[in-house]
């Protein structure tokens, strides 16, 4: 019906809601719970009737559990697997691997065996995955070992054993080693895909312990508060463990010295033979050092107790397998002190000072007790690992270019 021209048009709702609707039967909207399995019983197909009828009653749904959701397997008995609550820490990947604590060696070794399931990294979906490890606290580049870098794959299969020399027991107490697994990228920066951090002290001596761990995102970690003018060219970023019993002079730690003492008494002298160090920290911006040994006893009234082994070029791990005699009674070393100090060396300037470790009676801890037992045991070759540190010795600072 026309209405005049100036007239308002009335519509009604029906009308109003079937303007532009294609003409035809309509259908019933199908419910959210036609897409779901009915457990209730009854006829198969009941409930789905007309649109008069009351649906049937549904029963409640057995769902499944989160992990057989996810995909993931209940892992194999004796395995050592953290539970994680996140879905990203599942979603980078698991990582297995053995840690065996050599007690009689004072080493650790870590066999990394494969990873399974990581995150993709590439455009292709895949990556190029290698593992990294670190001891915590500790100079970066010093002690960090690596694997062999496996292409296009995200179940790689490594296979291999990164071992640390120098451990002692105090390092099992209280260090904790980083494992992390990251990208390799040659037209970029490397990526990081996850990492997993183990405290030592969950080992036992001459026991391997085997783990198959979740990945977890990268922790935050802040530069080492006692940074010094030595270690220019280093990027550590390595968060130094707070240790309350050590209070607030905690001293800097460059790595691990194997020292040998013997006191001949054929000879009547002391025998000191400077053997090896290990994961010294890097004072060279290609990431190493230039490293030799220098010892002194003292006090040096005549200033003739110094000795100087040769120079080992580019490297954190040198072995030296040189020996040193003082010529002294044995009464007399009751009062001495050996000073055991690395230096990197330099050309056109002065060296420098990489750590220092003193042994006698004023010494504490495991150089302090090599230092009593070579005195009691004489005719004894005694060889320990010794930690050295940032402290300089007064009489060693006045020396920096010998």
């Amino acid at each position: 019906m026309r209405g005049r021209r100036g007239d308002r048009m009335t519509i009604n709702i029906q009308e109003h809601m079937a303007i532009n609707v294609c003409p035809g039967p309509i259908r019933p909207i199908r419910q959210i719970s036609d897409y779901f399995p009915r457990r209730g019983p009854g006829p198969e197909g009941g409930g789905g009737g007309g649109l008069g009828e009351a649906p049937a009653r549904l029963a409640p749904l057995a769902l499944a559990p989160p992990a057989a959701l996810l995909g993931a397997t209940t892992p194999e008995d004796g395995a050592e697997v953290d539970s994680y609550d996140s879905d990203d820490a599942t979603a980078l990947g698991t990582l297995e691997f053995d840690l065996l604590y050599d007690q009689a060696s004072c080493t650790l070794h870590c066999s990394i065996l494969r990873a399974k399931g990581l995150k993709p990294m590439d455009f292709n979906g895949l990556a190029d995955p290698y593992v990294k490890v670190h001891l915590l606290p500790g100079a970066c580049k010093a002690n960090k070992l690596k694997t062999k870098t496996q292409r296009n794959t995200l179940n790689p299969v490594w296979n291999e054993d990164l071992t640390y020399s120098g451990i002692t027991d105090d390092d099992i107490s209280h260090k904790v080693l980083r494992i992390s697994v990251c990208d390799e990228d040659k037209l970029s920066h490397n990526e990081f895909i996850g990492e997993i951090r183990v405290p030592l002290r969950r080992l036992k001596p001459s026991q391997k312990k085997h783990f198959n761990i979740c990945l977890e995102r990268q922790v935050p970690l802040a530069s080492p508060s006692s940074m010094s003018a030595a270690l220019r060219g280093i990027s550590c970023y390595l968060k130094e463990l707070e240790q309350v019993e050590q209070g607030p002079g905690l001293l800097e730690e460059r790595g691990r010295i194997l020292l040998s003492l013997s006191y001949s008494s054929p000879r009547q002298g002391l025998l000191v033979g400077i053997i090896r160090c290990a994961h010294l920290a890097a004072m060279d911006v290609n990431g190493y050092s230039d490293p030799y040994v220098k010892t002194y006893l003292r006090p040096d009234v005549d200033k003739k107790s110094k000795h100087k082994t040769g120079v080992k070029k580019k490297t954190l791990n040198p072995e030296f397998n040189e020996e040193f005699f003082y010529e002294m009674e044995l009464s007399a070393l009751a009062t001495k002190t050996l000073e055991v100090t690395v230096w990197d060396y330099d050309i056109g300037k002065s060296n420098d000072f990489i750590g220092g470790v003193s042994l006698g009676p004023g010494a504490r801890g495991e150089a302090r007790k090599h230092w009593s037992d070579c005195l009691q045991q004489p005719d004894t070759a005694l060889e320990r690992w010794h930690t050295l540190t940032s402290e300089l010795p007064p009489a060693a600072g006045a020396l920096p270019s010998a």
